[in-house]
């Protein structure tokens, strides 16, 4: 009578039970996060620009693989997150200048030293979030779950399901906004806090 009630339940329930076989295999995920290597290009663009700034247009990428475990079980196998090789940062920053500004020249070695203090910036706050971005990252990865499927041909698609739940985890979406708050703040400080002096000369 037991087994005959085990069985039918398995049978109403697949799902519930397959998902208990996998909870023995869920892993305190590994998080490992690198910046990308960045570069710096100036360009002048035909388009008239202010003459007394220059522009820093920043690339930032956050690119995750995840390193998923396939174990069998009865009836199949559990997929689940291993570990996550985070490459998450400012890849390349595009320094505009005003065409007028000669290369070489103290108006635009003056620009182009006041735009790589933005620079700078970008790069400092990813140094000053790096614990809340493992933190989030490590949150995002714990918190899904190993999935059952029944073959192993099954397990790419699976492995783009985990993705997409750990990319649209609410940490990690948090943690990506503030990143972009705090440069914006620590951005405008400095144009705040400077007076241009250094061009202005330039311009006596």
């Amino acid at each position: 009578m037991f087994k005959v009630c085990w069985v039918v339940c398995c049978a109403v329930l697949v799902v519930p039970c397959w998902a208990a076989d996998c909870l023995q295999f869920k892993k305190n995920p590994g998080v490992y996060i690198n910046t990308p290597d960045w570069s710096k290009a100036v360009v002048q663009p035909r388009a008239p620009m202010n003459l007394l700034h220059g522009n820093v247009v920043a690339t930032f990428v956050d690119n995750y693989q995840i390193n998923a475990d396939v174990n069998p079980v009865n009836g199949g196998f559990c997929i689940g997150i291993n570990s996550v090789n985070a490459v998450v940062g400012y890849s390349n920053f595009d320094v505009q200048i005003d065409i007028q500004h000669v290369p070489g020249t103290c108006t635009y070695n003056a620009i182009l030293a006041h735009e790589e203090k933005h620079i700078k910036a970008y790069l400092s706050v990813m140094d000053d979030f790096r614990g809340d971005l493992q933190r989030a990252l490590y949150t995002a990865a714990d918190s899904v779950m190993p999935i059952f499927v029944e073959t192993r041909e099954q397990a790419d698609v699976i492995i783009d399901i985990i993705h997409k739940k750990f990319q649209s985890h609410p940490e990690l979406i948090l943690i990506k906004q503030k990143i972009n708050a705090a440069q914006e703040i620590r951005n405008k400080q400095i144009d705040k806090n400077e007076d241009g002096a250094d061009l202005k000369s330039c311009l006596k």
